[in-house]
């Protein structure tokens, strides 16, 4: 294959146009990487090792864009990449986020925790439900949350105290309290024991 035009299209974007009709657009870094220039030969093999190349530079440049903006789990950013790029690139541009320390699902895992349970107040199974669906591995969320397993009362009593206290004036009441702990992924034994308590002490 021999490169019959090779001109600026926009940015530092380059047109490439080859004599059997191929026509690719490569970055100027690439262009200068690979030495090319109108005119020069090049084996099919060489043409696919620049593709690919430019298209791991774009993948890549488009990770760092999202990274900038917030963390991904490593399940997340591969899918986000995927829609763009071949499952062969998206890997390669994954690995070297690994090994950049930009992608790291335990870190990642023990930012969100904290939010969920100390900002959002949620419980166990709310918190994992909302980790789970941000393609984080469940070992790596059970770990960043057991973390919280000892302070479960402690924010039940907060919650309680702080949002619902006001309904627990009648069983009905009780009940609406009881059903939007576990909506906020609080267990039923939890959520009992820890209203038993509490209605307890009022009506001492």
């Amino acid at each position: 294959m021999r490169i019959i035009s090779l001109e600026k299209y926009k940015g530092k974007t380059y047109q490439t146009d080859f004599d059997n009709g191929e026509t690719y657009f490569w970055n100027l870094d690439i262009i200068s990487e690979y030495h090319l220039k109108e005119g020069m030969e090049i084996p099919q093999s060489a043409v696919e090792e620049i593709a690919f190349s430019n298209d791991f530079r774009k993948a890549k440049e488009r990770a760092l864009y999202l990274l900038d903006y917030r963390d991904y789990s490593y399940t997340e950013l591969f899918e986000k990449l995927e829609k763009s790029y071949s499952e062969d690139i998206c890997y390669k541009v994954m690995e070297r986020m690994v090994e950049l320390g930009t992608i790291d699902d335990r870190r990642y895992a023990e930012r969100l925790a904290r939010h969920y349970v100390e900002v959002k107040r949620f419980g166990y199974y709310r918190a994992l439900s909302e980790m789970k669906r941000k393609g984080i591995p469940k070992s790596i969320i059970e770990d960043a949350l057991s973390e919280y397993e000892d302070t479960v009362y402690e924010r039940l009593f907060e919650l309680i105290n702080k949002k619902y206290y006001r309904y627990l004036e009648d069983d009905s009441g009780v009940k609406k309290v009881k059903n939007a702990l576990v909506r906020y992924g609080y267990s039923y034994d939890d959520i009992n024991a820890v209203l038993d308590e509490i209605l307890s002490d009022r009506d001492n």
